[in-house]
């Protein structure tokens, strides 16, 4: 397929557009990578359902695009940067929807988390209209995002993956190939933040613990980043919780849509993924009680009360 793009500019250098993309969904993550590919060179084209995120993109250089549609009209590439599939299925193929705007042969890159056989689905639609489905879910949070040192787990076709390339590199300086398969990108996802949500309840319980034993929370979490017990989603969230910072960066429905996810992909594989649904527990838990607008530091709060 044609849609080959340049070599990117040096970071922070002054140059040419060395290309457009159309980001369809500007908030932590999609913000970050638009973030990045302005200062990397790109032209982009900014769709949000929130204006003010558009627009803080523009004072930046970027152009606002009101529709999907207008988003992807005359871009190399259309970044898809929603919650969900409803959400990517109705940003690629609703009404004033993006593949259409498309020209034959330009790429899509699929970032959220979503269930492979999605992926699966909005690759085939994709595929049939001409264009190149890229299956790549990102992690790392938006700062990484900012800075291009986020992870992409990546699957497409040879030929898409190579014309992509300086693309990609641009965005993620954490890029792992996982396969041909659309789809195999949403499994490796799944397989990540299952053991991320794991790991984070399992690190709100551990500082719960240490607090009802009488220690002091923040010099434990010391010792913990030094030992064996290291995670780093359990450092940086607990680090936030600790002062008492809830404010969104990773809400709490975004590990418990993904934990239900990757526990609907387990038993599809008839495996039993027992400490996943434990963790899932606790963030369906957090929904109930009202928190899913918050950080998930939050688990923090509801394992104290265990």
């Amino acid at each position: 397929m044609d849609g080959g793009l340049g070599r990117a500019a040096p970071q922070g250098a002054d140059t040419s557009i060395v290309g457009t993309a159309g980001i369809v969904g500007v908030g932590n993550m999609g913000g970050g990578m638009a973030r990045r590919l302005l200062a990397r060179g790109w032209r982009v084209q900014a769709c949000d359902l929130v204006p003010s995120r558009v627009e803080a993109l523009v004072q930046l250089g970027a152009s606002a695009a009101p529709h999907p549609a207008a988003a992807a009209a005359g871009a190399d590439v259309l970044v898809v940067c929603v919650v969900d599939a409803a959400e990517s299925e109705q940003v690629l193929f609703g009404p004033d929807g993006a593949a259409a705007s498309l020209a034959p042969g330009r790429a899509v890159l699929l970032c959220p988390t979503l269930g492979p056989g999605d992926v699966e689905q909005l690759a085939a639609r994709l595929q049939a209209g001409g264009l190149a489905p890229i299956d790549a879910p990102m992690s790392g949070g938006p700062e990484r995002a900012r800075e291009g040192t986020m992870s992409l787990m990546v699957a497409c076709e040879d030929a898409v993956f190579d014309a992509h390339l300086p693309l990609l590199r641009d965005l993620s300086s954490k890029l792992f190939r996982v396969g041909m398969r659309p789809g195999d990108g949403a499994r490796t996802k799944l397989v990540n933040n299952l053991l991320a949500a794991i790991n984070l309840a399992g690190a709100a319980e551990a500082v719960a613990l240490a607090e009802r034993l009488g220690l002091d929370a923040a010099r434990t979490l010391d010792v913990i980043e030094q030992s064996s017990g290291q995670s780093w989603i359990g450092s940086d969230r607990m680090r936030r919780a600790l002062a008492g910072d809830y404010a969104p960066r990773a809400h709490v429905t975004l590990l418990h849509k993904d934990t239900r996810l990757a526990l609907e992909a387990a038993r599809a594989a008839g495996f039993d993924a027992a400490l996943g649904a434990l963790a899932h527990q606790a963030f369906a838990r957090a929904v109930a009680e009202g928190r899913a607008g918050l950080d998930d530091a939050v688990l923090l709060e509801l394992a104290r009360t265990s």
